[in-house]
Parts: C-alpha cells; sequence; structure tokens
C-alpha cells in the first residue's frame, strides 16, 4: 500500500474526551503515538500525554508523509537524541521512539534513542515511494511521494531489526509487511522482543488471532516452551 494520509487528526483535546474513556473500557495497554512540527510541540504534547492515564508513549520520529516535522529529527543521530531527551525530561511513561527506514544507517538514529533515555525503539515506518500516472504524467498521490507499507518491505524490516538489535541494549519492537505467525516468528528471531501489523488489518480484520494461532503451532512443533527463548536466535550463514 502507498499512501499519503500523513498525521491528521483531531488533536489531543478530542482525543482526551472522546477516545481515551472508550479504550479504557477494553482490558488492553494503551500507547498513544504522539508526532510535532517542532521541538516545542513534542515537549508540549508529552507534558499532557503525562498526565493521562495510558501505558506508554511512541514517539513519532519517522513519518514521510508531511511537509515538515517528524523525518527531520528522525534521520540522525543528534535529531533523534535531541527530541527524545527533551521528552524524557518531561515525560515519566515507558518512551518508545519510533524510527525511520529512509536513512543510510539505521542503527545511528537508534543509538540516539537509547542514549537519550528511550525505553524502547519500534521499526520499520513506511519507505518513502512514488508513483505515476502515465496517462496523466503526474504523480498519484497529491502529496507526490508517500509512505509504503505491507509485505513488499518485510525484508527491508527484518534486516533494519537485526541490525538494531545488535547496536542497542534496548528493546526492539518490529514491524513492517508481518501478515502471518511466519512473519511474527522471522522478526523475533532477528531480535524484535514484540511486533506490530499495520496494513495486514486492512486485508484481514482477524490477523492477529490468526498470527497468535500460527505462533502457537510453530512452538508445539520446535518444543519451544517460552517464545521469549528465540528472540535474537537467527543463526547467521
Amino acid at each position: 500500500m502507498l499512501n499519503s494520509i500523513g498525521l491528521q487528526n483531531p488533536g489531543i483535546e478530542y482525543f482526551m474526551q472522546n477516545d481515551l474513556p472508550w479504550l479504557k473500557k477494553f482490558d488492553t495497554k494503551i500507547i498513544v503515538n504522539a508526532c510535532g512540527s517542532s521541538v516545542e510541540e513534542y515537549v508540549e504534547l508529552a507534558k499532557v500525554l503525562n498526565t493521562l492515564d495510558i501505558d506508554g508513549v511512541e514517539l513519532n520520529l519517522s513519518c514521510p508523509n508531511v511537509k515538515s516535522g517528524c523525518m527531520a529529527f528522525g534521520t540522525s543521530y543528534e535529531g533523534v537524541k535531541e527530541v527524545t531527551s527533551k521528552v524524557r525530561k518531561v515525560l515519566d511513561k515507558p518512551l518508545i521512539v519510533k524510527l525511520t527506514p529512509n536513512v543510510t544507517d539505521i542503527t545511528e538514529p537508534a543509538k540516539g534513542a537509547e542514549d537519550a533515555g528511550a525505553d524502547g525503539v519500534s521499526l520499520i515506518n513506511t519507505l518513502l515511494g512514488m508513483s505515476i500516472d502515465i496517462e496523466k504524467q503526474r504523480p498519484v498521490l497529491a502529496n507526490n511521494m508517500g509512505g509504503l507499507s505491507g509485505p513488499a518491505i518485510k525484508p527491508v524490516a527484518v534486516r533494519m531489526v537485526y541490525q538494531v538489535a545488535k547496536a542497542v541494549n534496548i528493546p526492539v519492537l518490529g514491524l513492517g509487511g508481518i501478515v502471518n505467525g511466519r512473519d511474527v516468528i522471522e522478526f523475533m528471531l532477528a531480535g524484535a522482543t514484540a511486533i506490530s501489523i499495520g496494513t495486514g488489518n486492512f486485508i484481514e480484520p482477524e490477523i492477529s488471532i490468526k498470527a497468535i494461532n500460527e505462533v502457537e503451532d510453530y512452538m508445539k512443533r520446535h518444543d519451544i516452551e517460552d517464545i521469549n527463548t528465540i528472540i535474537g536466535q537467527v543463526q547467521m550463514n
């Protein structure tokens, strides 16, 4: 899927008044994805989130679908460290930093997040892509470029999760093209301590439940009692 939805949303006030009360009805963890167009905006948002009854914050430093902010901070060690450290000072809750794959060396931003006090990193966000309407001879997306997600990006995501897991000592959350239990196992072998499914939900709403069942089948076939024992256990050639 190639999208240019961006980060439009009703805002933090609406979330507090409407979304959060609804989410609290369910027995689940609530992690809020936070974005901004300036360091100051990230900090102010983090101050508000720190007062809410939520379980953690995912700092979005990686969205390719906006014209300012996010990726500008997330492409370098110093940029990630600066935003993360300032947010860390005002946020007492668990802090995850979401990294962009649109960099030369994914381990540098990850190290920046770790050195700034992040509790974990999540990767990857979408790859920057483009599609052209050959009849109109114009880009298909109004923003010209957008984020590519889904199974096509999984090999890149697995590679980057492996690299980051070797480079930092904080948990790595893996995402990017996961659509079944085999993909989950692959990411965990690469070093992911948890995984996330995004685009796959558009294909099959019950994809997460099916993936869990497939992981359980894998564990039975390989006599694995604790799934955590396979994290980072890929045997390289």
